[in-house]
C-alpha cells in the first residue's frame, strides 16, 4: 500500500492541544482511484505549505480504490482554510462525482502524542 509519511510543515509547540482530523474516500471506479491518485501531488505540495498545518499522512490502497488521510492543525480553522483554498478546493469539487463513499472523524490530542497512528485513525472512523 503506498503511504505518504507523516510530515511536519510546522512543529508543534509542546504540550499544546492539536486538532486532528482523518478521512477515508472510497472511489466508484479504479479510474476515479487513478483520478485522485493523478491530483494528489498538488494538494501534498500545498499541505507542506499550510498555515497552521502540524502533520499529515495519507495511505492509499489504488486497486482498492480506498485512500486515508490523517492531518493535524494548529485549529479547525486553519484546517477550514486549508480545505476551501488552493490545490485542495477545486480537487475535492472535481473528484466529488467519483466518490462512491466517505468518511470522517475529527478528535483532539496533546501535540505530544503527535504522530497519530493510522490505527486510531482507523478505529476513530469507525
Amino acid at each position: 500500500m503506498p503511504v505518504l509519511p507523516w510530515t511536519t510543515p510546522n512543529p508543534p509547540p509542546p504540550s499544546t492541544e492539536v486538532h486532528l482530523f482523518a478521512s477515508r474516500f472510497e472511489t466508484r471506479t479504479l479510474l476515479g482511484a487513478l483520478m485522485f491518485l493523478a491530483r494528489t501531488p498538488r494538494v501534498w505540495r500545498q499541505v507542506s505549505r499550510a498555515p497552521g498545518a502540524y502533520g499529515a499522512s495519507l495511505k492509499a490502497e489504488p486497486l482498492k480504490r480506498t485512500f486515508w488521510t490523517l492531518s493535524a492543525w494548529e485549529s479547525p480553522r486553519a484546517l477550514k482554510d486549508f480545505a476551501r483554498s488552493g490545490a485542495h478546493g477545486p480537487t475535492a469539487r472535481g473528484l466529488a462525482a467519483q466518490m462512491k463513499d466517505s468518511g470522517f472523524a475529527a478528535w483532539t490530542a496533546s501535540s505530544d502524542d503527535l504522530p497519530v497512528s493510522w490505527a486510531e485513525a482507523r478505529r476513530r472512523l469507525g
